[in-house]
Order: C-alpha cells, then sequence, then structure tokens
C-alpha cells in the first residue's frame, strides 16, 4: 500500500496506540494536518503554544502511564519545544515530539523558519531523528515510540522535513524495532539482587528510599508490598510522591531540601539506604560529604549511568524496578524474614520520637490566608481522589507537603528542570488522558502566567482543570531566599503588577473565583469542584509565607530551618 508521508505518519501512530496528539500547525507541516483533518480515531488538541504541547504531552504520559505525542512546525516552532523536551528528560517521561522542517534540499541554507533542532535538542533527548527519506519514515517512528517507552524513558525527537512528508512510498510498519549497541538490562543479576537482600537482613536502620523510576516502572504495589512485609520505613522524592501510600504509618514524608525532618534524620543516621528508581540529585543529598554516612548503599535503576554518579554504591543492581522486585519478593517470604518488626523495633522508636519532635505545621488564623491550608483544604475537600499537577516554587513545596498522595500517575511536577509553566498544560494533559478523574493545578501567581494563554486550549477542547492559585503578590520561592541570605533586598521578585484572575478567567469564558479570607475558602473549593468546566481560583495568601523545613545551600540535610 502506497502512502504519502504524512498518512504513513497518522497510520503509525495508530499502531503505538496514539489517541491523542497535542500540537500548533504551520507551513511545513501542512500536508500532516490535512490528512488529521479526516481523522477520526485520533484526537488533536490544538494549544496555543509550542511549549505547553509538549507539557501537554508530557502531562498525559505521566497521568496514563502511556507515551505522549507533540506535534509542531520547523523553526521558532521546533525551538519552542526545546523547554519542554528538557523538562521531559530531566524527568524521565517518555513522549515523542515530531517536528516539521524545511525541505531537505534546503536544509543548512538558512531557509525561511529553519532550525537545526536535531543539533539544538541533542542534549535533552534520549535521541532524536532526522528523517531524511520517506521510505525510512515508518522505521525510524518504531524505533522513536520503542526508545521512548523502554529501558529509561525520556523524550524523543522525530524532524520531519516538508519532502518527506509529501513524498510517497510503501507503508509497512515493522512489528519490532532493532537497534544496534541499545539493550536495556531489565532482569537484575540475581547474585546482586542476594547481596542486596544479605545486606537489608544484616541491617539494622534501613530507609528505603523511593524515586520516580518506581512510577515509570509500573512498580508501587511491588514496592508496597516488599515494605509492608519487611516492616522497613520509607521515604520518597518529589517524583516518586504516590509510589508508596502517604498515610501509611511507615511513611516518612519527602526528603531532602524541603523534606520532613524525620525523613532527613532517619537518612543521616541510617544503616543501610535501600534506593529503588531514585538517582541522589542534589536537592535530596545536601551536603554529599556529610551524607548518610554510616549507611551502606544498595541501588536498584535500570540507567547504570545514574549509580554511583552522585554517591557510591556498594551494592549496586540494574535493572527494571518491579522485575527486580518481584524477584526480592520471591525470596523474602521465608521464615528467617519473619522477625523483622522486632529487629527494626529500635529504630523504628527513634524515627517515631524524630516524628514527634517536628510535625509538619502551620499557623492558621481568622484573617489571612496560608497556603498551607488552601492545599490542605484542597486534599479534604477531593478525598485525595485527583490528580495533581504542580507549577514550580513554593506552591509546588507546599503541595509536595501537605497534599498526601496516596497512588502512582497522580501527581505531575517539574522536578529535575524546574520549570515555571509547566502545571497547566500538563494538567490540561492530564484531563485529556483522564477525562473522568478530577485534575487540580496548585499555582503560583508567578508561574501560573508563564502559559496562561492555554485557558482558551481547555474551553475549547472541554478540559475541566480547576486552577489553584496561591497568590501571595511575589516570586516565592527567590522572594523567601532573599529573605534568609539577602538581607529580604527583594530585587525584582515582587509583582506589583498582575492580572485580576477572576476577570482575566472570564475573559476566556472561564468561571473565576477568589477567596481573601480563611472562612471563604472551602466554599470556593467546593463551588469549582462542582462547575462542569474550568475553573481559576483565586486565592490572596500571606504574601511573605515561607516553606519550611528548609537546607540551606551547601549543607546537610541534617542541618533544617524550622519553624
Amino acid at each position: 500500500m502506497e502512502l504519502t508521508g504524512s498518512q504513513i505518519l497518522i497510520e503509525s501512530w495508530k499502531k503505538e496506540g496514539v489517541h491523542t496528539v497535542f500540537g500548533y500547525p504551520g507551513g511545513v507541516v501542512i500536508p500532516v494536518y490535512d490528512v488529521l483533518h479526516d481523522e477520526k480515531d485520533i484526537r488533536h488538541i490544538l494549544v496555543r503554544h509550542e511549549q505547553a504541547a509538549v507539557h501537554a504531552a508530557d502531562g498525559y504520559a505521566r497521568a496514563s502511564g502511556e507515551v505522549g505525542v507533540a506535534l509542531v512546525t520547523s523553526g521558532p516552532g521546533a525551538t519552542n519545544t526545546v523547554t519542554g523536551l528538557a523538562t521531559a528528560y530531566m524527568d524521565s517521561i517518555p513522549i515523542v515530539v515530531f517536528s516539521g522542517q524545511v525541505p531537505t534540499a534546503l536544509i543548512g541554507n538558512d531557509a525561511f523558519q529553519e532550525a537545526d533542532i536535531v543539533g539544538i535538542t541533542r542534549p535533552c533527548t534520549k535521541h532524536n531523528f532526522l528523517v531524511k527519506d520517506v521510505r525510512d519514515l515508518a522505521r525510524i517512528i518504531k524505533e522513536a515510540f520503542y526508545l521512548a517507552r523502554s529501558g529509561r524513558p525520556g523524550p524523543v525527537l522525530v524532524d520531519l522535513p516538508k519532502d518527506v512528508v509529501v513524498g510517497r512510498t510503501e507503508y509497512v510498519y515493522p512489528e519490532a524495532a532493532k537497534l544496534r549497541g541499545y539493550n536495556p538490562t531489565y532482569e537484575g543479576h540475581l547474585g546482586q539482587i542476594k547481596k542486596a537482600l544479605k545486606a537489608l537482613h544484616e541491617a539494622r536502620r534501613p530507609v528505603v528510599y523511593a524515586g520516580g523510576g518506581v512510577i515509570l516502572s509500573k512498580a508501587s504495589r511491588e514496592l508496597t508490598e516488599f515494605a509492608r512485609l519487611l516492616h522497613l520505613p520509607v521515604t520518597a522524592t518529589l517524583m516518586g510522591l504516590g509510589c508508596f501510600p502517604g498515610s501509611d504509618p511507615q511513611f516518612l514524608g519527602m526528603l531532602g531540601m524541603h523534606g520532613t525532618y524525620r525523613a532527613n534524620m532517619a537518612m543521616t543516621h541510617c544503616d543501610l539506604i535501600f534506593a529503588v528508581g531514585a538517582r541522589f540529585d542534589d536537592r535530596v543529598t545536601g551536603k554529599i560529604d556529610e551524607f548518610a554516612p554510616n549507611a551502606k548503599v544498595v541501588h536498584i535503576d535500570i540507567d547504570p549511568t545514574s549509580i554511583s554518579k552522585n554517591v557510591r554504591v556498594d551494592v549496586p543492581i540494574v535493572g527494571d524496578v518491579k522485575t527486580v522486585l518481584k524477584k526480592m519478593l520471591g525470596l523474602v517470604k521465608g521464615e528467617e524474614w519473619s522477625d523483622r518488626d522486632a529487629v527494626f523495633a529500635e529504630w523504628l522508636q527513634q524515627i517515631e520520637v524524630w516524628r514527634a519532635a517536628h510535625q509538619m505545621d502551620y499557623d492558621q488564623g481568622p484573617d489571612v490566608i496560608k497556603p498551607q491550608y488552601v492545599v490542605e483544604q484542597l486534599r479534604e475537600a477531593t478525598g485525595g481522589d485527583c490528580i495533581v499537577a504542580t507549577e514550580v516554587g513554593q506552591n509546588q513545596m507546599w503541595a509536595a507537603q501537605y497534599f498526601t498522595m496516596e497512588h502512582p500517575h497522580a501527581w505531575l511536577t517539574s522536578g529535575g528542570l524546574g520549570t515555571m509553566g509547566y502545571g497547566f498544560p500538563a494538567a490540561l494533559g492530564a484531563q485529556a488522558a483522564c477525562p473522568d478523574r478530577t485534575v487540580i493545578d496548585i499555582a503560583g501567581d508567578g508561574s501560573i502566567q508563564m502559559n496562561i494563554q492555554e485557558l482558551a486550549t481547555v474551553v475549547q477542547y472541554g478540559l475541566n482543570v480547576k486552577i489553584a492559585i496561591l497568590n501571595n503578590g511575589h516570586l516565592g520561592m527567590v522572594r523567601q531566599w532573599q529573605e534568609l541570605f539577602h538581607d529580604r533586598r527583594y530585587a525584582h521578585t515582587v509583582l506589583s503588577v498582575g492580572p485580576d484572575f477572576v476577570k482575566l478567567a472570564e475573559a476566556y469564558g472561564v468561571l473565576g473565583l477568589r477567596a481573601t479570607k480563611p472562612d471563604q475558602v472551602r466554599g470556593v473549593i467546593e463551588q469549582a469542584l462542582a462547575h462542569p468546566g474550568p475553573v481559576i481560583m483565586d486565592f490572596v495568601v500571606e504574601p511573605e509565607e515561607g516553606v519550611y523545613p528548609m537546607v540551606p545551600a551547601g549543607a546537610p540535610i541534617s542541618k533544617m530551618l524550622l519553624l
């Protein structure tokens, strides 16, 4: 069957199970959009900025567990995807971005809307392709999706010259992708697994340190069973929230720069770190020389380059987290593991002392709304049964601290890159993936304005996203650092001029609500949740509220600033 490149693209998407594409048309991809115009099996969502298309594909992938897809044109359309690609790359999110390109004969001639997007995105993609011949297109699409979802997932870019999308060839979609030199290890070495379990059996003060890899490998059930079976305390990274039930007594909360006192103290004083799908980034370790000084380290990760990159590992296990944990579960159900509650009794008692010493707390008075209170009320009103996206900054940390996550694939946040403007389009993508779920974007008044234009998108496609703005009139996290370390010199962090978010919402045809007093908060939330369409909730909160605990830059995680 002979098809055009554009038809091959659409048919290949169907073969890969793609149902939704986020995009923005332009000159060289018009032939693709012409085919999409009559397509019944794939929904295209027209965003208002290409960066938002990639974040939406990212949110779609995180919420659904499938590969997200975006389609953009050449030149500025392609370069506008870079932030979204870098965001997905840092957080290992499986997306494939298709960018238009000038005809192959014009590449390198400074043609109109030409950009070397393959060169530009090489550092922030798992892999990228420039398709030079329509006969290679089906194979490359197969390889792109395989690369995006296999091994350590990540973003892949496919650059499509104009002559490729209009060219014709016989269409045969490959049954499998074969890439020389790319063979991810899934099983995990049995000898290393037994060494890890031996170290765990000998430990008296162990901590399970879980990261986003647990969610990416869909291993939350196995991790939870493993930890409960052996009575292990569990802490999670920002990216790992939801991989272990947040209300479980064994959960210590998030660790690191804005982690809980008990989690950071447990990590500092443990004798074994059982790291699962995490990468020991600087926000977790703090001062590396004083991080868990007396601990052995077991590290399970599918990416061998993540092991011993930042912290020396005693027992490395290269493999898929889910597969490795299944093997471990099969090995620890014998009699010799039945006394773990007694073996760890003293350690668990010490953790309870730390838990009681410093609870997550704030003082909510009758006059001024505290942002933590808003997050708690969102949690109570939804019962936690929703998908939460965040922007970046104080809003993100308050959401992580006070919105207890019980399940995987329900927490969408930019962890590695820390991208302001991520949350709203990610929420849009999650709502497209899960139309029957409540989706909330917890935002700051600074970051929400980075992609506020996507209000038009949620209205056009009936995407029922609820935006909760913690409006403190500042670029809050930077302001907090200026308060603590720069003598309260608020250099260019005061948002003295900003939109009336209620009127802005109404201008887009969105319901806008506002709360200025604590006793108005719950009513606004309930009204928003009852509304059948998208909503902006503007919560005017304490302007100088800080995020605590906080580990100052360069300090060990045991040296927290507490309130």
